[in-house]
């Protein structure tokens, strides 16, 4: 009897599994010869998105998904670049795969509104892996073991310090093809520097995993305990030790206080370096540039996304559809910045980045 029902739950389960969970791919694009090459090429767009069994609910993906960070053997980075800006400011690059020859590709990665070189050591690493290329984070202003040299703090990042990075990059390899990923809000920075004037022509494909979209509604439309304990995690790693170099900056007593990322980000102008939450939008929203990029690039959102959720993915749809060089790939589950399949939780989402990325450089 035991044996019987155990079967019947274990059927049960199978069925709800595969008709509703492991969902083929959504596939956006405008039908032209590279673009076809391209989802040709990647085998991952033409098979049902697996994720983990036992943890395809969004909740328990974030949960896994972080559970795996803290984990993980710390990456040791060949080599770590400190820069210092133009206004005092000072970013930093960690290389994995430093070693090889001066003309293999890079690739460019983008870390998240928290990130850090070990939080992100997981995607650095697989990129680097699966690709066999030079992989480097570009480290923000305030994040990992970078203080902060001025009193200016933009959670979005700043395309004028990426572009100072992409420089020292260019000046060390120039013979090196760049691709570029952004994960989460580094997605966000990966579509505003895209969009903008003076991109650098070593760059020849990106890859922007999770975006919001249109910051100037999307932080409102987050999961209300992901939009919480996000805008905690922003008071504290970078508002609150830094509040002697901020104390002269408006709005700051508000930034202190907010209690969600929607709250953050409308008092955070200031302290970015502007003079108002509108002009503030003006220099940071990626959409308001989307349609600008020129280079092939691939974007990747999930249904179930609980922090960049459906509803920003819907409004851009058409727009996304229009640029002739863009692939958009929805997901009916992954969460945000997940995308775990198989018993031991692996990561599709990077696996697909580095296919992307070497399909381009084939073709």
């Amino acid at each position: 009897m035991v044996f019987g029902s155990i079967i019947l739950v274990l059927v049960c389960f199978l069925l709800y599994y595969f008709l509703q969970v492991a969902r083929m791919p959504e596939l956006v694009f405008t039908r032209t010869r590279l673009n076809q090459q391209l989802v040709s090429k990647l085998i991952q767009l033409h098979r049902p998105f697996m994720p983990t069994p036992w943890a395809f609910n969004s909740h328990l993906q974030l949960i896994v998904l972080v559970v795996k960070e803290f984990f993980s053997t710390p990456l040791r980075y060949d080599r770590v670049e400190v820069i210092g800006m133009e206004d005092g400011g000072t970013t930093g690059l960690c290389w994995v795969g430093d070693g090889l020859a001066e003309d293999s590709p890079i690739i460019v990665v983008l870390h998240t509104i928290n990130g850090t070189p070990q939080s992100m050591s997981q995607l650095v690493d697989d990129l680097h892996r699966f690709t066999g290329w030079k992989t480097v984070l570009c480290v923000r202003r305030g994040h990992g073991d970078i203080n902060f040299t001025t009193p200016k703090y933009n959670s979005m990042g700043d395309t004028n310090d990426l572009r100072a990075q992409l420089d020292t990059i260019s000046a060390r390899f120039p013979c090196a093809p760049l691709y570029m990923l952004g994960s989460s809000a580094g997605s966000g920075l990966l579509v505003r520097y895209l969009g903008e004037p003076e991109v650098n022509d070593q760059v020849k494909g990106a890859f922007a995993y999770c975006p919001g979209y249109d910051i100037s509604i999307a932080f409102q439309r987050s999961h209300d305990f992901y939009s919480r304990l996000m805008a905690k995690k922003l008071v504290k790693n970078f508002v609150e030790p830094n509040r002697h170099l901020f104390q002269s900056k408006t709005n700051l007593s508000q930034l202190l206080n907010a209690e969600n990322l929607h709250d953050f980000h409308q008092h955070l102008f200031a302290v970015a370096g502007f003079e108002s939450h509108d002009h503030y939008l003006e220099h940071i929203n990626p959409v308001t540039v989307m349609d600008n990029i020129r280079i092939p690039i691939m974007v990747l959102n999930s249904e179930d996304d609980p922090v960049c959720v459906l509803q920003n993915v819907l409004e851009y749809k058409r727009s996304l559809e229009s640029m002739e060089k863009s692939i958009l790939v929805i997901t009916k589950r992954g969460s945000h910045c997940a995308h775990l399949t198989g018993w031991l939780a692996q990561s599709w989402s990077h696996q697909l980045a580095a296919d992307y990325f070497k399909a381009l450089e084939q073709l």
